[in-house]
């Protein structure tokens, strides 16, 4: 792959992006907020969206009073003080308890990552004081991304590619970073075993995240709190687009030497 003469990465956090509301048409509305931000898409542009923009356009929010814990989200809401409730939605997002303490269940999500409390998320849902609402990833990201992506190129007439990021933790640092949850018309991994270093050693293990580099880049501008900032544009992205999948990116169970 030769970089020589790349552009320049830049990425724009859009301005003016409206509360998100179920059934909300996020295509039209990325459209219009990318004209008021006078940016002309490009073929080879990327669209980054927060997760929580997502699923809120996708009906994700649950009112934790209309869920009934199970015995065993009961027994595990004691053990880590959790509300029983909450745990129970964790137990269905998840296909497996990896670890738990209190405050704290780290799972393996029904869409094959591992992360806190099947990222369901109390932040930036509800109005302040109300506790009872929470809000779910996305059903199916990769979905979500392509339809996104399909409708914003139909009526601009480019090829972009559309990510989904969300916050997550990781082991061994603290700290939280933006990692992609689903993805279209982007490279998940780039491959660059067998090509040449500066000394023309061949490169034997080098698979690089690229849409999660993306992602954390992205995330930077985003923030964390109040800025109200969720999607980022992207032009010069130094790989070419490709249609991507999540599921190039989960290590498998039994090349986990963790799990």
């Amino acid at each position: 792959m030769n970089f020589e003469g790349r552009s320049p990465l830049t990425l724009t956090a859009l301005e003016g992006i409206p509360l998100i509301r179920q059934g909300n048409d996020l295509a039209q509305i990325l459209l219009r907020v990318l004209k008021q931000n006078n940016i002309d898409l490009n073929d080879g542009d990327v669209l980054v969206v927060a997760q929580k923009v997502i699923s809120k356009a996708e009906g994700r929010k649950v009112d934790l009073k209309t869920i009934i814990p199970s015995k065993q989200a009961e027994d595990l809401a004691a053990e880590t003080g959790k509300d029983p409730r909450e745990v129970e939605l964790i137990l269905q997002e998840s296909t497996e308890i990896l670890r738990s303490r209190p405050g704290l269940i780290i799972v393996e999500h029904h869409r094959g990552f591992v992360c806190a409390n099947a990222g369901i998320d109390h932040s930036n849902v509800a109005a302040e004081g109300d506790r009872d609402t929470v809000l779910l990833l996305p059903e199916n990201p990769d979905k979500s991304a392509q339809e996104l992506r399909q409708k914003i190129e139909k009526a601009e007439n480019v090829q972009i590619g559309v990510v989904i990021n969300d916050s997550h933790g990781r082991a061994w640092r603290n700290g939280t970073v933006g990692i992609s949850i689903g993805f279209s018309g982007v490279p998940g991994i780039v491959d660059l075993r067998g090509k040449p270093d500066l000394f023309d050693y061949q490169l034997r293990i080098t698979l690089i995240a690229a849409v999660d580099e993306l992602a954390a880049a992205a995330s930077l501008l985003m923030g964390q709190a109040d800025e109200g900032l969720p999607v980022v544009h992207v032009r010069g992205f130094p790989y070419p687009l490709r249609e991507g999948s999540f599921q190039e990116l989960p290590r498998e169970g039994s090349r986990d030497l963790f799990r």
